[in-house]
């Protein structure tokens, strides 16, 4: 069929904002709570970037009403170059709003004073605004022949609910055989330079007692009573990692943490309980491992289940993995750590006890920092904001780096 140009002319242009305030309004506007789909963002960014003339590739989660994207501004004289470069990443989904009490609509970017308000405003569609809006540029400078390594922009799901999303992603890559040299995770940091972060492991542990009337507790097997006393022994550990000499200064927490979380069991007060469920999670230091903690409470464990099964061998306890996020290191990165101190003119290194996708890149062998518009504070709060000025920090920061990549 021929190509008729009038037709083609007639068909409308998708109008995308230009500016990063422009930009975080409209991804406020999407409902990327980690129980919806993200599809609705994730079709916008990839059209936008397919307006742009850059490679996007997307990778689904098993039910297909998820994904991440990747979108690629090709390097060299021929635009050719796709392996390698800097990647920019943020998480699309947002934590959910129940039970907070907003002034203003959490799905509507609302600007009062120096402030823009809506859910994820700096946790994190800040950082993916500022990266949205700087794609135009850096299209046009690979067009140029003007880039020298290239620049990747990286969108992942259900970060919120234990970093989900971005192994899907790592593989896919790996499977494409693009290896980037560096990543930069844009979380919150007030735009200075975080080159460290604990990984976080959640446990659910489930003590299978065995019921009898409370007159005869001779009869059966107390549940909560024995869970009482793996809860006594998971916090005589989160004492010990407190006082450990390997401990590290930097860290804004310097010790791993150990904390129980939930606990529920029983169902009346004449009635042995027969079961006993509490949560538990673990923050350790990048040096640490999950199984310095987990071997010694599954060691306790066999041993309550032993005393246990002396009167039913039925019952046991069982510790269950929920959440796994490794750590993110500083090492290997020194080169990244100083490009990024240079580009925010802040030459300090900070290190945080929240855990972030950086430790998943690391272990992909893609030294990474975590550098972000927003404070930490304000996040997964009702009146969640981002300072305007921290927006125009990023925007300009980004702009510098893109000129390092030229």
């Amino acid at each position: 069929m021929a190509f008729n140009n009038s037709d083609h002319q007639s068909q409308p242009i998708p109008s995308y904002p230009q500016q990063s305030i422009d930009w975080l309004t409209r991804l406020i506007g999407f409902d990327t709570v980690s129980r919806h789909s993200n599809l609705a963002l994730i079709n916008e960014v990839k059209a936008y970037c397919e307006q742009l003339g850059l490679i996007v590739t997307l990778t689904f989660n098993e039910l297909q009403n998820k994904a991440n994207l990747f979108a690629t501004v090709p390097a060299g004289k021929n635009a050719e170059i796709v392996d390698g470069g800097l990647v920019l990443s943020g998480h699309s989904d947002v934590v959910p709003v129940d039970g907070q009490d907003w002034t203003s609509e959490p799905f509507t970017a609302t600007i009062r004073g120096s402030r823009l308000y809506g859910r994820g405003a700096c946790d994190m569609k800040g950082f993916i605004a500022c990266a949205l809006t700087l794609l135009p540029d850096a299209a046009q400078r690979s067009k140029n022949s003007q880039l020298r390594r290239p620049l990747h922009l990286a969108l992942s799901f259900d970060e919120e609910v234990g970093c989900l999303g971005a192994p899907l992603l790592l593989a896919d890559l790996a499977a494409r055989g693009i290896t980037p040299e560096y990543c930069i995770v844009g979380e919150p940091t007030n735009m200075t330079v975080v080159v460290a972060h604990k990984g976080i492991a959640i446990y659910r542990c489930r003590v299978h007692g065995k019921s009898a009337h409370s007159s005869l507790t001779a009869q059966g097997v107390n549940a909560i009573s024995y869970a009482s006393r793996l809860v006594g022994y998971v916090d005589t550990l989160a004492e010990q990692l407190s006082g450990r000499d390997d401990n590290d200064p930097l860290f804004d927490v310097p010790y791993s943490t150990l904390s129980v979380g939930t606990i529920q069991g029983g169902t009346a007060t004449n009635i042995v309980p027969n079961l006993c469920e509490f949560t538990f999670d673990y923050r350790n230091l990048p040096h640490m491992t999950q199984a310095d903690i987990l071997a010694p409470i599954q060691a306790k464990a066999a041993e309550l289940t032993a005393q246990m099964q002396v009167r039913s061998p039925e019952t046991r306890i069982e510790i269950l993995q929920e959440v796994g996020v490794p750590a993110m290191t500083d090492n290997d990165n020194d080169e990244l750590q100083s490009l990024i101190a240079a580009l925010v003119e802040d030459d300090k290194r900070h290190k945080v006890a929240y855990a972030t996708e950086g430790g998943q890149f690391t272990n992909a062998g893609i030294p990474t920092i975590i550098c972000g518009p927003g404070s930490i504070e304000q996040a997964h709060k009702a009146d969640e904001y981002v300072e305007l000025d921290e927006i125009e920090r990023c925007d300009s920061f980004l702009q510098r780096l893109l000129q390092s990549c030229c």
